[in-house]
């Protein structure tokens, strides 16, 4: 399965992809809360993720798919390769972190890996790994991201400037949960406005500017 909000760059992926004797694109998503839902849906084995989408970043729509089809392997796609987004990727449950520069080299090879549950980094990306990881993952987790799932939801979509009552519209909430979860979040994060919020949520790579 394919997520990236630019149709272009899944044209370019799909053409690759559905060269291979065996495999199947068996559906195509433009925004991470599209990729949740059709990933419950049609559980594929593989899933190609951009982490810069709206409506749902990428990185929040691995966690959310891990949980929901744990069997999905997810292979992340980033124009970035820092070693912040490289630790959030990996304890997001994804198994699988490649260059967007290095995709028409190295593309076929990691969806080959995932899909029969092998790990698959480029090399700058295991450098970072053998950087960062050499700790036990519980060290990683105590210092981990104070907010939940819902939560993060919230701080992207505020991000992307919807009002509370559009938060809570896409979200299927009441208005009243809505601003509860966005005071709590503040509290949270010790921020005071929506301006602070939105540093964070670009800081922390839940929104893009």
């Amino acid at each position: 399965m394919l997520a990236d909000d630019h149709e272009m760059m899944r044209r370019g992926l799909r053409a690759i992809l559905i060269e291979q004797r065996g495999w199947e694109i068996c559906g195509e998503a433009a925004d991470g809360r599209q990729a949740v839902e059709l990933a419950q849906k049609l559980r594929p084995d593989v899933i190609v993720m951009d982490i810069a989408m709206p409506e749902l970043n990428g990185l929040e729509a691995t966690r959310q798919i891990r949980r929901a089809v744990p069997r999905a392997e997810i292979l992340v796609l980033t124009s970035d390769e820092s070693e912040t987004l490289v630790r959030d990727v990996l304890m997001a449950g994804a198994r699988g972190y490649v260059m967007k520069s290095d995709v028409s080299r190295v593309l076929v090879q990691a969806v080959e890996n995932l899909s029969h549950h092998r790990p698959y980094f480029t090399s700058k990306v295991a450098e970072v790994l053998l950087k960062e990881f050499g700790r036990e993952k519980g060290i990683l987790e105590s210092t981990g991201d104070p907010l939940t799932s819902r939560e993060r939801e919230v701080v992207q979509l505020v991000a992307e400037g919807k009002s509370t009552k559009e938060v809570a519209q896409v979200l299927n909430l009441s208005v009243k949960t809505a601003e509860n979860h966005r005071t709590n979040i503040m509290r949270k994060l010790k921020v005071n406005s929506a301006t602070e919020l939105v540093r964070y949520a670009i800081r922390n790579k839940i929104a893009t500017p």
